[in-house]
């Protein structure tokens, strides 16, 4: 058992269960926030961080559950935790579909791609396809969240409803890097060819990446809906994709580094908040500066090597 295990995760566990009740609700908002783009940034780690396939597009799988939560609660009055099984298992089902024909591409290629998709996502939105997306303006005047009848509209209902969907997401996480599939998806992002040479297919667990990877992303919609009552394109756009990938590199592409890295990016703005305009500046100035003193990011992941005796010696099915 590591330290993380050990001391770090129970540790923050306890913070983060004791901290809303010491908050104003202002600051609990920015709380709720950061719990929320944890989740998508976890997302985004599968595919980048466990995978290491740059997909800059996951503001397209969060934006898509977003819109599944808010049309099917705003235009056909389903309660909203109605439509969490939709908006996790339809952006799944699209990055499936999404990534059969893409993820033979590597590197910049496959990152022109995802960006691609994720512009024409949101003009589609923007264009309000089928008059049920809002058009630029998006959709306004959601529901709460209702847990057995009880509505969830204070700061305090909702933070403890994101800390449970993000609880539920590291769970997930840590399971999955147990997990034959976490291990081939290490084995993928170290060495694509020695990974196929030992019998993965690397097809397969790359389509799965992008599908896991677009549900969790769209559980946190869930949370989302909940906090702002809304959603329009302009809080999915390219830009959105771009901080998630550049989160996951500077952060290492492990848990605590990817959570620090969505900390920096969302919480310490509202610290200093004369300067929250500055907010990309210094996050890509960190980021240059992260990725030459730390090229495996502020928090690095420990990937196992493929052993050689396993490349040497022939294939196993994976």
């Amino acid at each position: 058992m590591n330290n993380y295990q050990r001391i770090v995760f129970p540790l923050f566990v306890v913070v983060m269960a004791v901290l809303p009740t010491l908050l104003n609700p202002r600051w609990q908002a920015v709380a709720i926030t950061f719990l929320i783009f944890s989740v998508v940034a976890l997302s985004q780690d599968i595919v980048l961080g466990k995978a290491g396939m740059f997909n800059m597009g996951q503001a397209l799988f969060f934006g898509m559950g977003a819109y599944i939560t808010a049309i099917l609660n705003y235009k056909f009055g389903w309660p909203i935790l109605a439509t969490i099984p939709l908006a996790i298992l339809l952006p799944a089902l699209f990055g499936i579909i999404l990534a059969g024909p893409i993820v033979h591409l590597r590197g910049d290629y496959l990152l022109v791609v995802t960006i691609g998709f994720n512009i024409v996502f949101v003009q589609v939105l923007q264009n309000n396809l089928g008059g049920v997306t809002g058009g630029p303006n998006g959709i306004f005047g959601l529901d709460s969240l209702s847990l057995f009848g009880a509505k969830l509209t204070s700061q305090l209902a909702v933070y403890y409803f994101a800390f449970a969907v993000l609880l539920l997401t590291l769970w997930v996480m840590r399971n999955l890097e147990k997990s034959k599939a976490g291990r081939a998806l290490h084995y993928l992002r170290e060495d694509q060819l020695a990974a196929e040479s030992i019998g993965i297919n690397t097809r397969i667990y790359k389509v799965f990446a992008f599908g896991l990877g677009a549900g969790i992303s769209g559980l946190a919609v869930t949370v989302y809906a909940t906090q702002y009552a809304a959603v329009s394109p302009e809080a999915f756009e390219f830009i959105v994709s771009v901080l998630f990938f550049s989160i996951v590199l500077v952060g290492g592409s492990s848990i605590p580094g990817v959570m620090l890295g969505v900390f920096v990016m969302f919480v310490v703005p509202e610290i200093f908040r004369e300067f929250a305009t500055w907010r990309y500046f210094v996050f890509g100035f960190a980021m240059i500066l992260a990725m030459i003193l730390r090229p495996r990011g502020i928090w690095p992941a420990t990937f196992g090597k493929i052993p050689k005796y396993l490349i040497k010696g022939g294939s196993h099915g994976a």
